[in-house]
């Protein structure tokens, strides 16, 4: 048996220590820059699960790596975790990350915006870092697969941002999962995979399996986390419960609530989630919510979540694997961990 939790602390320990000691600048003797760097460390000091760089590295381990040759491209994959967050909280309005008041709401827009332009220029010039020890073909595949996973998410943020401004609602689960790959999938499954599959030198035969595993497991993973995101324990999320009703998001189980509701139930579900943050009040969301579980459209989605990693686990059990036991197992234990973890 896998103890998935010791494995997860072996190692983000070690991307964090690479983050904050190395990787980004302490301090300034310019009071205005000094800010920019507190600030571009705050996201990497806070509690999270650091579930995408050990990904990275344990699939670089399951290919026949080593893996101090891929900690430097987990590392960037944390950074891009943490500037495209802050991005993300500012367009969504999000108020707490990592049980933490968001980066805009301690410091403003303006300066939080900064942040995440430095932290992600920051990352580009780090991953020519890999170059010393990869050698030039390795570093390229590597800056262009960031690239790819970079232009993935932001098309799909952009869909989900457009779908709330329009106030689209004529919407599928099919919509959703096409959102999803994109904003997801890449960022979160298929890329950290194959980051570490390219550090241990994997044929493009197994980085194209790679990515159907990581499309598949990447929209249960998101299924999931917008499931816990109405349902979650709030200790343990990290993000406010109910943000994603605050916020207007179209998730599975207010799509599947809106096919199956009665005519006058879906249309005051829908006055309600179109109504700006702001204008929610607590009752909006619970009342929702209490529609969502009347329904048992967030069992529905999870049903479906569990549904695509058993779709998903048999592609990965396709890939060939040439490294140690452990890491075989660990990589498919993180697979499972993310549709079925509870926080």
């Amino acid at each position: 048996m896998v103890d998935l939790s010791k494995e997860m602390v072996n190692v983000k320990p070690r991307v964090d220590k690479l983050i904050l000691e190395e990787l980004l600048p302490k301090s300034s003797s310019i009071h205005e820059v000094d800010l920019l760097y507190s600030m571009m460390r705050d996201y990497p000091s806070r509690r999270a699960k650091g579930t995408r760089p050990f990904m990275c590295v344990t699939a670089c381990k399951a290919m026949g790596g080593k893996e101090g040759d891929a900690m430097l491209t987990a590392a960037c994959l944390e950074m891009f975790q943490h500037w495209i967050l802050i991005h993300d909280d500012i367009e969504d309005g999000s108020e707490m990350r990592r049980d933490q008041p968001t980066l805009h709401k301690l410091h403003g827009e303006a300066l939080a915006l900064n942040t995440g332009d430095a932290l992600h220029a920051r990352m580009w010039g780090l991953l020519a870092g890999n170059r010393a020890k990869l050698g030039p073909e390795k570093t390229l595949q590597i800056i262009s697969e960031f690239s790819r996973m970079v232009n993935e998410t932001t098309e799909g943020q952009h869909m989900e941002l457009v779908w709330v401004k329009e106030n689209n609602w004529r919407l599928s689960e099919s919509d959703y999962d096409e959102m999803v790959m994109r904003k997801t999938s890449w960022y979160t499954v298929a890329s950290p995979c194959r980051l570490g599959a390219i550090v241990a030198g994997a044929s493009e035969s197994d980085l194209e399996k790679l990515l159907r595993f990581g499309m598949k497991l990447g929209v249960g993973f998101q299924i999931q986390d917008d499931a816990l995101n109405l349902v979650g324990d709030p200790s343990k999320y990290g993000k406010e419960i109910g943000g994603d009703i605050l916020e207007g998001k179209r998730t599975v189980m207010l799509l599947r609530l809106l096919e199956v509701a009665k005519p006058d139930e879906r249309k005051e579900v829908i006055s309600i989630m179109d109504k700006p943050r702001a204008a929610k009040t607590p009752e909006d969301v619970a009342r929702v919510l209490a529609s969502m579980k009347q329904y048992d459209t967030i069992g529905y989605a999870q049903r479906r979540a569990r549904n695509l990693l058993e779709e998903a686990m048999p592609i990965l059990d396709s890939v060939k694997m040439k490294g140690d036991r452990a890491s075989v197992d660990n990589l498919k234990a993180v697979a499972r961990y993310l549709v079925e973890r509870q926080w």
